[in-house]
């Protein structure tokens, strides 16, 4: 197993006690360094900077699963994942709150005006007036995307005094008093604080634009702490210079460093009442731990039972303990008739199927088949070799 990015100690000491054999790296491996580390790799684990292509996953002959070590999956090419039978887990709650508690702690930062006052102090400048610095109690937030992460939001928000808007494009229930927006114009339009907490799917690449920063109040307190390419930073640097924006604060950017010694470079360096972190939103010793504990429990979960319960790609299915059998898992292509030619070969052989859990998506089927101890070794080989099989293995 192959360990990126300096993931938390207690995820290399679970995985070692379930035996696997553990390297670690303290950074991200460029494309090239990867392509030739993976060959061997069983097991892949991650955080947010590794980029796992297809050319990568194209030198990965023994991969079975990849981790990775945070909310976000898209720096990996899911769609040659699945194609290739590779599982991918993530860790879609461990660090919510670590990212929430930003969120607000930078809100009210930025509404009281407190970047720009810090800075004045440090230059010796006594600058008391209450010009320019606001309550959050009773302001507007606007929470676009209502997953995990914004519907935790929308619970301290308003314990905090704030009305709450959200929208998401999927139909998402309201907790708590929370308004649901018909359309992003319509937050946008109302919202004091406009706050991001969408995925990092393609289709939401520069969803806030020029455009969109027209729409919203004059002086709106703007925070992305999603994904970089989410925002088109130099609509948003204009906009701060103008004024429209009164504060912000930016977590994630379009291009971030690959490690800790390479400068951070962005047109929103030097703005005024701008908070700029380095992608540390879910990086808190509790969310870092938490981590820990959860993706390796998902890997280890895979491997020892075939359980793909909250993976990414794969169909998600949770098996029962099995005793005194052999569990078959087959991988295949989503095209009809692969599950009859499985059965009617174990029926040809003799073999007696205790239990068959099957689910698709739309590229793959996932098939457990649990059959009595009693087999010929011929019927593995004959399994394997499936028209439309991607993968398949005895797990005991």
């Amino acid at each position: 197993m192959l360990l990126l990015e300096n993931v938390h100690p207690v995820a290399v000491a679970r995985l070692r006690e379930e035996g696997f054999n553990v390297e670690t790296e303290k950074k991200a491996l460029s494309e090239d360094e990867l392509c030739e580390r993976i060959k061997d790799v069983s097991v892949l684990g991650i955080r947010s900077k590794t980029q796992v292509t297809r050319r990568v996953l194209d030198n990965a002959k023994r991969l079975m699963v990849i981790g990775a070590f945070c909310i976000g999956t898209n720096q990996i090419d899911l769609k040659a994942a699945t194609e290739k039978g590779i599982a991918v887990f993530n860790a879609p709650f461990s660090n919510t709150r670590s990212v929430v508690e930003l969120a607000v702690g930078e809100m009210i930062m930025l509404i009281r005006n407190i970047p720009d006052k810090s800075v004045k102090m440090h230059q010796g400048i006594w600058d008391k007036s209450a010009k320019g610095s606001y309550e959050v109690r009773g302001k507007k937030l606007g929470i676009i995307g209502y997953g995990n992460i914004g519907t935790q939001l929308s619970v301290l928000a308003e314990a905090l005094g704030m009305k709450v808007l959200y929208y998401d494009r999927e139909e998402k229930l309201a907790l708590g008093n929370a308004v649901k927006c018909r359309s992003l114009n319509e937050l946008l339009e109302q919202a004091d604080v406009v706050t991001l907490h969408v995925d990092g799917r393609e289709s939401n690449t520069n969803m806030i634009g020029p455009r969109e920063f027209e729409l919203m109040k004059n002086g709106v307190i703007f925070l992305n702490l999603s994904r970089g390419h989410v925002v088109d930073i130099n609509a948003l640097r204009e906009n701060i210079l103008s004024g429209k924006v009164a504060g912000c604060g930016i977590d994630v950017f379009p291009e971030e460093p690959a490690s800790n010694d390479e400068e951070f470079v962005s047109p929103l360096r030097g703005l005024p009442n701008t908070i700029l972190t380095p992608h540390i939103g879910g990086s808190t010793s509790e969310a870092q731990e938490n981590i820990g504990y959860f993706v390796p429990a998902k890997i280890a979960d895979y491997i020892n039972t075939g359980s793909t319960s909250n993976s990414v790609n794969f169909p998600n299915l949770t098996l029962p303990t099995l005793k005194d059998a052999h569990r078959l898992i087959h991988i295949h292509e989503n095209v009809p008739g692969v599950i009859a030619r499985i059965n009617r070969l174990l029926a040809d052989t003799g073999v007696n199927i205790v239990g068959q859990y099957l689910k698709t998506n739309e590229q793959i089927g996932y098939v457990i088949t649990d059959i009595n101890k009693a087999y010929d070794k011929e019927v593995i080989k004959a399994l394997r070799k499936v028209e439309h099989t991607i993968k398949f293995r005895v797990l005991y």
